[in-house]
């Protein structure tokens, strides 16, 4: 049925466990009916983890006797983001809420938060307050996306579960899994539409302008072990989203599935979309993407948004290609002669990937720079802003105050960690790109 080509399941969730032996050594007896808002404890991969129960459904099933039916809840994890929101059967839910043994945000992952990570926390925290939107309108948005409609979608040759609640129309919303055409991005209720699809569908790349290509770096070895294969080239295309509507529309809802604050949908004619793609002899297959508006927005603070929306699939990720995306739209922000910054608020993961990027520029400057430097000089050379360089070397407390003034202070093993030992394969060849900014085009 995949016609040979490699399936790979993507899920962030642990291996089953025996959750019904987890319960007796738990001791918890019988349950009863959970209310909607109720604080409860869940077991998550073995543990008690603190929940909220956001929502509630019966299934159908035999209780104890061979009757009755079983309830499942939609748990929200305290302290954990919201992409691992899920289904769970009662018998995950314990009893005991006194907090003994129970895990909550204190707790990342399994380990206890050292003053290292929590600063590191803060600093991100810090730089998210900085963005200010309504908190009335965020409130409205959870609770409106507070339940994830679809489990999973295929795409190409991979099976992803989704994280976030994504507005799909109604007769699609309620699947449980969705069929995606990788190149097209139709989606599709049955998989044998989906197969007829892709049997009749003879494009094999976005729509759009190619606009950048190069060759593709080498895969990691456990990327190759695990049967990925080796692509050949990296391309980019530019979308403009009055062209090719429906195709930006599907976009930006299967983005949503991965993304917590999207908002835009199906108005999308204002933008720009650049999809990053592995071009093997099959075709060119989408990594991720990111948007940024024909007419940018001034920034607070000075510059402009140069990016609206970003993300790498799941099935991609952890391969510097979030960083490649960022690498690239400060390149087009060089071509237009502008500072440019991210729109807020960022996610999590966005936010590590610029944080990773930005400390990468700055140190490549300083490391070859002989003298002293000014902030101003390496926004100039970097497209940053000044606000986004000095956050980022505070962070990295690459900012010391001593002699009556601030100055900015490498030590060998910040460069190491950071600049050194990083193996970056976001690097964009400018002499490959072939792109006029948009202003300077000629009006259709």
């Amino acid at each position: 049925e995949n016609r040979g080509r490699t399936f790979a399941k993507y899920a962030g969730v642990a291996p089953a466990l025996d959750y019904h032996l987890l319960m007796k050594e738990e001791g918890s007896g019988p349950h009863e009916m959970l209310e909607i808002g109720a604080r409860a404890a869940c077991l998550r991969s073995g543990q008690p983890h603190a929940c909220d129960i956001i929502e509630r459904r019966s299934t159908a099933g035999a209780g104890e006797g061979g009757e009755g039916s079983a309830a499942e809840y939609y748990v929200h994890y305290v302290g954990l983001n919201r992409r691992l929101d899920e289904w769970v059967a009662a018998d995950r839910i314990v009893h005991d809420t006194s907090g003994a043994g129970v895990r909550d945000g204190a707790e990342l992952g399994g380990r206890r938060a050292t003053r290292k990570m929590k600063r590191r926390i803060d600093d991100m925290n810090a730089l998210q307050a900085g963005a200010s939107h309504d908190e009335a309108l965020e409130k409205e948005h959870e609770e409106s996306t507070k339940v994830k409609n679809i489990q999973t979608v295929e795409i190409g040759r991979f099976e992803v579960d989704t994280w976030y609640f994504s507005p799909f129309p109604d007769e699609y919303a309620q699947q449980r899994k969705l069929y995606i055409c990788e190149f097209t991005l139709k989606y599709m209720k049955r998989r044998s539409t989906y197969l007829a699809h892709c049997e009749r569908e003879r494009s094999r790349q976005p729509p759009g302008q190619l606009i950048y290509r190069c060759d593709a770096p080498p895969l990691r070895r456990e990327c190759l072990a695990a049967g990925m294969e080796q692509p050949k080239q990296l391309s980019v295309f530019e979308i403009n989203g009055s062209d090719s509507k429906v195709y930006c529309q599907c976009l930006c809802l299967l983005a949503k599935l991965f993304l917590d604050h999207k908002t835009l949908y199906y108005d999308v004619e204002p933008f720009l979309f650049y999809i990053i793609t592995e071009v093997d002899s099959d075709g060119a297959h989408m990594v991720g993407y990111f948007s940024k508006e024909k007419v940018p927005s001034l920034a607070e603070g000075g510059g402009e948004y140069n990016l609206a929306c970003i993300l790498t699939l799941p099935c991609y990720q952890r391969r510097g290609y979030g960083k490649l995306m960022i690498a690239f739209s400060y390149e087009l922000s060089r071509r237009e002669s502008k500072m440019g910054t991210p729109e807020r608020p960022i996610s999590d993961l966005g936010l590590v990937s610029y944080r990773s990027y930005w400390v990468y520029a700055l140190l490549e400057i300083l490391h070859k720079h002989r003298g002293s430097i000014s902030v101003q000089e390496l926004s100039e050379r970097t497209a940053f802003r000044t606000d986004d360089i000095v956050k980022t070397l505070q962070a990295f407390n690459l900012i010391r105050y001593f002699g009556g003034q601030h100055s900015i202070l490498v030590t060998p093993k910040t460069l190491e960690q950071h600049y050194t030992n990083a193996k970056p394969n976001w690097i964009i060849d400018s002499t490959k790109l072939r792109w006029t900014p948009y202003h300077e085009r000629p009006k259709r």
